[in-house]
């Protein structure tokens, strides 16, 4: 009787250790998304957005004097 207390009491315990691990198959995203964008891209991009008519000029001084002011 005791031995077999002694078994289960084992097996539970070894079952709640292996819950504690994360699931075992359980799928965890570990995907970094970066969204900096050098100053640099963003000028490449504003002047992009110009060129294909997006912006006007004035958006375009305007957005370009932001970026180089900013630190």
């Amino acid at each position: 009787m005791l031995s077999r207390v002694l078994i289960i009491g084992i097996s539970i315990g070894s079952l709640l250790m292996l819950a504690a691990c994360g699931g075992g198959d359980a799928a965890q995203d570990t995907t970094v998304h970066n969204t900096t964008v050098s100053k640099g891209q963003a000028l490449i991009d504003l002047k992009a957005a110009l060129d294909s008519g997006a912006i006007t000029q004035d958006e375009y001084e305007e957005q370009r004097e932001k970026i180089l002011e900013e630190e």
